[in-house]
């Protein structure tokens, strides 16, 4: 028996773990059910779009015409509580020296033609001294203010040096919610950075920010530093100027705002053109006539804007307008809410004859207005 297991129980142990291991993988051979085995396999997912897998070519074409900006102004330290006291006064005078420093900050700016005409915020410029434009290709040179409108919180500078790049400019009346958009700045001077999101939203207005708002709206990360560079398309097109964040933290919480390339450019235009922006202006303020408000002037239903109030002398004071008036067109078009009125006013060229058509009393009667030129504001 021995000798029967040490011939042959080394090929009988082998034979029955290979029949073990058979029965298991193929159960069918011998009888038994078959084992169900059902995989969750993922799809084939196709892209909703047709969308790039690299921004690369956008960045690399809009890039070189976005700058960095560095802005230097003296001011004067606030004098120590010791210096008010009239004991101090009285030995050491009134004249007493006041410390002062420099103070910088860092923004952006788009270069809009081969000329070295750039655009960027008020808010970066205002009060600077000095301001040293940082190209991308690693020149630096000091610009000059042409002309700032803090309503649009637009500036617009020059620099010169030769072969400048320009950036192409895009269409900002013909983008959709959805769109992808790059902003390209000087994000905390860590120098040139791209961010990528999408258009969150368009006409954003009545966010205090500037007198004339018409906000594109991105998720694209903006942060300090970036006002002043570029919102542009997935094909590098310019669409608008970062200008803004919502934020709590001080820093990118996915609401960015942008004003419109087409508003940019006019008041780029007028500023070189005449070194101020020129906007048409009536003399009037208005506000929204609720149904509260038609109800309470006999009205039965809110068909304008009401007139709140009219400047002294202004163009509509001379030609007959009233607190309590209901305007109902101007120049023909049809005065749904103030802030399109106003702006369609601001369009419009000083000298420009128009026709107001109101309610007054509940009878309609027909002004005729001369635009004035919009006052510059402080």
């Amino acid at each position: 028996m021995t000798r029967f297991f040490k011939s042959y129980g080394w090929p009988l142990v082998v034979g029955l773990l290979l029949a073990l291991l058979l029965m298991e993988s193929f159960p069918h051979w011998v009888g038994l059910p078959r084992a169900d085995l059902t995989l969750q396999q993922a799809p084939i997912y196709k892209s909703a779009t047709n969308g790039p897998a690299s921004y690369s070519t956008a960045v690399n074409q809009a890039s070189p015409a976005v700058a960095n900006l560095y802005t230097t102004k003296v001011v004067s330290n606030p004098l120590p509580p010791l210096y008010s006291d009239p004991a101090f006064k009285k030995f050491f005078g009134e004249n007493l020296p006041q410390q002062k420093r420099m103070e910088s900050s860092l923004g952006s700016a788009v270069l809009m033609s081969k000329e070295g005409y750039l655009l960027t915020n008020n808010h970066v410029t205002a009060g600077a001294d000095q301001i040293i434009v940082a190209l991308k290709d690693g020149r630096e040179t000091l610009a000059r203010v042409i002309g700032s409108d803090p309503e649009t919180d637009l500036a617009v500078l020059k620099i010169d040096l030769p072969d400048l790049p320009a950036i192409t400019l895009g269409r900002s009346d013909n983008i959709s919610i959805g769109d992808v958009v790059l902003a390209i700045g000087n994000p905390f001077g860590v120098g040139q950075t791209v961010t990528m999101g999408i258009i969150s939203a368009t006409g954003r207005h009545q966010l205090g920010l500037n007198t004339y708002e018409d906000f594109i709206q991105t998720d694209a990360a903006i942060n300090p530093g970036n006002s002043g560079g570029a919102l542009v398309d997935a094909q590098g097109n310019l669409l608008g100027i970062n200008t803004a964040i919502f934020s709590r933290s001080g820093g990118s919480q996915g609401i960015g705002f942008a004003i419109p390339v087409k508003l940019a450019l006019d008041v780029m235009r007028s500023i070189v053109e005449h070194g101020q922006v020129v906007r048409g202006w009536l003399g009037l303020e208005v506000q929204a006539l609720t149904p509260e408000l038609a109800e309470s002037l006999g009205l039965l239903e809110s068909p304008g804007i009401l007139v709140a109030g009219v400047y002294r002398n202004g163009p509509t004071a001379k030609a007959g307008l009233q607190p309590g008036d209901v305007i109902l067109k101007i120049a023909g078009e049809s005065a749904q809410d103030g802030r399109t009125s106003m702006n369609q006013v601001a369009r419009m060229l000083p000298g420009e004859k128009i026709k107001l058509e109101i309610l007054r009393n509940g009878e309609p009667h027909t002004l005729t207005a001369t635009i004035g030129m919009r006052p510059p504001t402080d």
